[in-house]
């Protein structure tokens, strides 16, 4: 029996794991990995839109318009949670609205959230 410690999402786990002799055992299975998806096209760029970016770090609660919606100058867009707070950010121009983070993401201060054309 080994032991070892592993980390996973900063959490530390000791585990156990019994060697088995090349004499005893089966060979491996060979497990082929699946081809890797193709990432998502990104959002179609906006030209000469205004960015909305984020004040602070934070996670994207909530959206409170579509993608491809018109909003109004200082209309609600979307959630920013920090430190247990939910803010309204709002739209900083009139125009239509191209989101650039998914519900759910972390975002730094500066980060681009949207952008309005």
């Amino acid at each position: 029996m080994r032991n070892f410690i592993i980390t996973v999402d900063g959490k530390r786990y000791e585990v156990s794991v019994e060697e088995v002799g090349a004499e005893s055992a089966a060979p491996a299975p060979v497990i082929k990995a699946a081809p890797a998806a193709a990432p998502a096209p990104a959002p179609a760029a906006v030209k000469g839109g205004k960015e909305v970016l984020s004040p602070f770090p934070g996670l994207v609660k909530n959206f409170l318009v579509k993608e491809g919606d018109a909003v109004k100058k200082d209309q609600p867009i979307l959630v920013l949670e920090a430190m247990k707070m939910d803010s309204d950010i709002t739209a900083p121009c009139d125009g239509v609205i191209s989101f650039r983070v998914t519900k759910g993401s972390n975002v730094e201060s500066d980060a681009v959230l949207a952008v309005i054309g």
